[in-house]
């Protein structure tokens, strides 16, 4: 057991056929593992962190004899498995040991082991031996920084394994601490609001005279951890008890097939709780210890649901003051930052990056309201609709109506109360939406970026559109006044229509489709013309890393929408970062991320030999803040994104009349 109690934990899990009450498939995370240890993971970003000794050129430790312990960052491919496994932090591993990680809410403030060091000297206790200590670091510019030991460490015994709960009030942890009930034991700190607590032992109903570690507190209150000391199958097995209530629950072995008769341990589960991985030796891995991963449709026998919280909406209108019925309330589950998570509820308009420039760039729109679905819930009589929600997410919600202007609210359950109240005051617009789509004469094919003017013939005043990627604009016309609609696109002849407002009454909307017809067919084959440059802003990166934020990479869900629209496009992929850092490492960092880019289109469905990638580095800085000068982040943001160059196009099949048809 010298894994987990003299320096450091080593664990990790194989796969057995599950026995329970239903169908859980178990698979071991091939493209992370090796022949080394991997263990301990933890969720982080859209990937996770984990333990491992991979790194064959560095120390070997004389107990374990594998070399110490580091940490790894591998991205999730779109089937939820880790992929491209790199080190995590510069700033992070050091030339000891580094353990199991817990990652804030906010994802900014890290809490992890790692052996007692000082400016890179092992610090030992009274008997000479150099024991684990839990540390907290929070997210820098380029790295993790202010690193440091938490109050309740001592060089006389280890602290390890933190696991830190869903709002952050409370970490736990394991230590052999005295005045344990056994070997190694769980306790806990909570934070006060100025400073952690001393540690509580979790007491004889978790902690038995064997070794109890790697604690894991999902979201529902439910902690997990693994234990010697429980009644089990051998070895380190896993298990579970229900803090989330006044009176705890019992502990509860997890069984087969999370374990075996080896060692079990390091689980962590997702917010659905049907998702999850964990550690095991077992037989059949491809190493000493492997990660799997694990589904489990019906969620884990024993384990209560996600906390469910209710949210009463009350829609008013704010012109009287009265309750407002038959109001649309849409949820969605917010992203890292703010937007909906879910990137198929925006659309893409490419628009000239300035009146000079040829350049595109990419811009998302949320889609019309009756294109988003069903909605979760409509005002009643009342004006008020009642939903039930978890309490472990954040939401974005749309409310809407015709006639009123729509409204993106953010949510966060207050779990606290389990009941939780909004209320929505809905501002009437008076205008008459118009809807259009941007078509060409003779195949109805949508023609994206096509430039709408808008001119009221009332004020003369003219408002420029451009059509999405789909062919579609949107606009709002003020009443008692007649339009001219004008669309145009370099390569066709332009068109114009005629919409009045006036002596319109009700609630209405204009639907209109502007047909351009080609000036000759080598505009048909080519939508995009060959070396338009699209600037992608909105594609973002784990911190200081190459692996792409599936859940935040709009653009890019809109740029294989183009290229499976577009099956001749071919591109090429150039990232580009900031000036920070150094020369060498960002032209690396941008070629990482230019691939990054490239797989993620492959993975979803666009063919390899249709990307060329290339790394700009801080070559192309687009404004004043070259190395050495000082600028705002949002100014450094501007220099970091991803380009896409034309290449070649030829869409001549897609406009092609066949024999015998119409």
């Amino acid at each position: 057991m010298y894994r987990f109690y003299i320096l450091f934990p080593f664990l990790c899990i194989g796969f057995a056929n599950l026995c329970a009450q239903s169908t859980v498939s178990i698979r071991n995370c091939t493209r992370i593992n090796s022949s080394a240890l991997e263990f301990s993971p933890s969720f982080y970003g859209n990937g996770m962190v984990f333990v491992s000794s991979r790194k064959r050129s560095g120390e070997v430790d004389k107990i374990t004899g594998e070399t110490y312990f580091e940490l790894f960052y591998a991205d999730f491919d779109e089937d939820g498995m880790p992929i491209h496994p790199a080190p995590f932090s510069a700033e992070i591993n050091s030339d000891r040991h580094e353990g199991q990680v817990s990652f804030t809410k906010s994802s900014d403030k890290m809490y992890f082991s790692r052996n007692s060091i000082s400016k890179g000297v092992p610090q030992a206790g009274k008997d000479d031996t150099v024991r684990m200590r839990v540390y907290e670091a929070f997210k820098g510019t380029y790295d993790w920084e202010r690193v440091r030991p938490l109050p309740f460490n001592n060089l006389n015994y280890s602290c390890m394994h933190p696991s830190l709960n869903y709002d952050g009030s409370r970490l736990f942890f394991a230590s052999n601490m005295p005045g344990g009930y056994g070997k190694m034991d769980i306790y806990f700190v909570d934070w006060d609001g100025t400073k952690w607590t001393d540690p509580i032992n979790l007491g004889p109903e978790v902690n038995t005279s064997g070794n109890e570690v790697f604690p894991y507190a999902h979201d529902n209150g439910a902690l997990f951890f693994a234990s010697t000391g429980h009644r089990g199958l051998g070895g380190l097995d896993i298990y579970m008890i229900d803090l989330s209530g006044d009176e705890w629950g019992n502990v509860i072995n997890l069984g087969q097939p999370y374990n075996s008769k080896a060692d079990d341990f390091g689980l962590i589960l997702d917010k659905e709780s049907t998702r999850g991985f964990f550690s095991s030796n077992r037989n059949g891995g491809l190493g000493k210890d492997d990660i799997y991963a694990f589904e489990a449709p019906a969620g884990l026998q024993g384990l209560k649901p996600v906390v469910q919280v209710s949210l009463h909406i009350t829609a008013i209108d704010e012109e009287n003051n009265a309750s407002e019925p038959n109001v649309n309330v849409r949820v969605f589950e917010r992203a890292n930052d703010g937007l909906i998570k879910d990137g198929n509820t925006y659309s893409a308009t490419l628009v000239p990056a300035t009146d000079q420039s040829q350049d595109l760039i990419m811009r998302l729109n949320r889609k019309n309201d009756e294109e988003l679905g069903s909605p979760t819930g409509v005002t009643g009589r009342d004006g008020s609709v009642t939903l039930n929600l978890a309490a472990n997410r954040e939401y974005v919600l749309l409310i809407s109506k015709s006639g009123f202007k729509t409204q993106e609210l953010p949510f966060i359950p207050k779990a606290q109360t389990l009941k939780n109240t909004m209320e929505v005051r809905m501002a009437h617009i008076n205008c008459i939406p118009l809807r259009g789509i941007a078509l060409t004469d003779k195949y109805e094919k949508p023609i994206p970026n096509a430039k709408i003017r808008v001119i009221s013939n009332c004020s003369g005043q003219e408002v420029l559109l451009t059509s999405n990627l789909d062919g579609s604009f949107d606009h709002c016309l003020d009443l008692g006044c007649t339009y001219t609609i004008l669309a145009e696109k370099y390569g066709f002849k332009p068109n114009q229509t005629q919409l009045s407002t006036e002596n319109v009454r009700g609630s209405r909307s204009f639907s209109i489709s502007m047909r351009l017809a080609p000036i000759s067919e080598e505009v048909m084959r080519k939508p995009l013309a060959e070396g338009t440059v699209i600037v992608m802003e909105n594609i973002y990166y784990d911190f200081n890393k190459a692996a792409i934020r599936t859940s935040d990479a709009r653009d890019l869900e809109a740029l294989t929408r183009l290229m499976l629209k577009y099956p001749t496009m071919e591109v090429e992929l150039g990232a580009h970062t900031d000036s920070r850092g150094t020369t060498e490492y960002n032209q690396q960092l941008s070629v990482r991320r230019a691939e990054a880019a490239k797989e993620f289109l492959v993975r979803k469905g666009v063919a390899a030999n249709r990307i060329r990638t290339t790394g700009f580095g801080e070559t192309q800085i687009r404004n004043h803040c070259k190395e050495g000068i000082e600028c705002a982040e949002k100014e450094h943001q501007f220099n970091r994104r991803t380009e896409v160059k034309v290449l070649k196009i030829n869409e001549a099949a897609q406009y092609e009349v066949k024999p015998g048809g119409n």
